[in-house]
C-alpha cells in the first residue's frame, strides 16, 4: 500500500474517533478540507462509501464499519511495530530478576550473567537460585531457566536453550577396586551416590528395557547438594549419575570415568521462561540473546566433552 493510503487511512481513523471533520482537522494538524479530501480518496479508491455525513452528524457505513475495524488493527500493529524496533535499538538497563536451578545456575548461567553485565553497564541482575517451583508472574521474575516440560501455563512462553545429559561416572580407583558396572542392574552391588530432591532420593534411569529406580540401587550415601556428590565421587566414594554440566571437567581432566554410556537415557530440554508479551524489554531479549549465544549450537560443558558422548 502506497505512504499516501496509510496516511489516508490514520486521517479516516482519527476522524471517526474525533467524530466531526472539525476536530479530526484540528486534532491531526490539517485543514478540514485536507480531511474531506482523504476520505473522499478512500471512498474512491474502496468504492463503497464509509461514512455518512449531515451537517450536525457524522456516522459509520456498514462498509465503513468494516474498512474501521481492519483499519484501527492496521494502525496498532504498526505502532507495535515502531515500539519494538525502538526497544531493539535501545540499551538494557534496569534490574533484571533471574530464577535458576541450584547447580546449573551455580556452574553454567552464573558465567553467563557475569558476561551480560560487563557488556551492559546500566543492567542490574538479581539471582535466586532454587529448585523449587515458582511463579514468575506473581514473583516478580524476568527470566527463569528450568529442566525438563514446563507447566501449561498461556501466560509464559518457554525457549529451549540447551538439553541436560544425565551420565553414570565413578573414579578410576573406584572401579580399579570394585569393577565396572556393564549393565544397569549391576548396580545392586555398588555403592550408588544418590542425590535428594525435597527430602527423596532422585531415581535413576536407563534406557535399553531397564528401568533402574532409588529401591533397586545399593548405596549408604545420599546428598542434597549436587557439587558434593560429585567431589565424593572423585574421592573414590561410589558411582553418581549427574548432568554432565556437573561432570564435564572431572571427566576432562581424568578424575572421573563414565560408564553404562550406552544405557544413558534421552536428554531433557533447558528451558528459558518468561511472561508473555507483545515485545521483550531490552533487558530480557538481550539476557537471552546472551545465553543462546554462549550456548548454542553446544553449551559449554558439551564442547569441553569434545561433542556428545555416543
Amino acid at each position: 500500500m502506497a505512504l499516501g493510503k496509510i496516511n489516508d487511512i490514520a486521517t479516516f481513523v482519527a476522524t471517526v474517533r474525533a467524530g466531526s471533520f472539525t476536530l479530526a482537522a484540528q486534532q491531526s494538524g490539517i485543514t478540514r478540507s485536507a480531511v474531506g479530501k482523504s476520505i473522499a480518496r478512500l471512498e474512491e479508491h474502496l468504492q463503497v462509501r464509509l461514512l455518512h455525513r449531515t451537517p450536525r452528524s457524522l456516522s459509520l457505513t456498514d462498509d465503513g464499519e468494516v474498512f474501521y475495524a481492519r483499519c484501527t488493527q492496521i494502525l496498532e500493529e504498526l505502532e507495535e511495530v515502531e515500539t519494538a524496533m525502538a526497544a531493539r535499538s535501545s540499551s538494557p538497563s534496569g534490574t533484571l530478576r533471574l530464577s535458576v536451578p541450584v547447580a546449573l545456575g551455580h556452574r553454567q548461567v552464573r558465567p553467563i550473567v557475569e558476561a551480560y553485565l560487563q557488556r551492559w553497564p546500566d543492567i542490574r541482575v538479581d539471582i535466586s537460585f532454587t529448585d523449587r517451583f515458582v511463579d514468575l508472574v506473581d514473583e516478580g521474575i524476568d527470566v527463569a531457566v528450568r529442566i525438563g516440560e514446563p507447566n501449561p501455563d498461556s501466560r509464559l512462553i518457554a525457549r529451549t536453550v540447551a538439553t541436560q545429559r544425565l551420565l553414570a561416572c565413578a573414579s578410576p580407583a573406584y572401579l580399579a577396586e570394585r569393577g565396572t558396572p556393564l549393565k544397569p542392574a549391576d548396580l545392586a552391588t555398588h555403592e550408588c551416590l544418590q542425590f535428594v530432591s525435597a527430602g527423596r532420593p532422585e531415581p535413576w534411569r536407563f534406557i535399553g528395557g531397564t528401568n533402574e529406580r532409588d529401591g533397586s540401587l545399593n548405596g549408604r550415601l545420599r546428598m542434597d547438594s549436587a557439587e558434593a556428590l560429585v567431589e565424593a565421587a572423585t574421592n573414590g566414594v561410589g558411582i553418581v549419575n549427574l548432568p554432565t554440566y556437573l561432570l564435564a571437567s572431572a571427566i576432562k581432566d581424568g578424575r572421573l570415568t563414565p560408564v553404562l554410556e550406552r544405557f544413558a537415557p534421552p536428554g531433557l530440554p533447558i528451558r528459558a521462561i518468561y511472561p508473555t508479551r507483545r515485545h521483550l524489554t531490552p533487558k530480557v531479549r538481550m539476557f537471552i540473546d546472551t545465553l543462546m549465544a554462549a550456548w548454542h549450537p553446544l553449551p559449554p560443558w558439551e564442547r569441553e566433552l569434545n561433542g556428545p558422548i555416543s
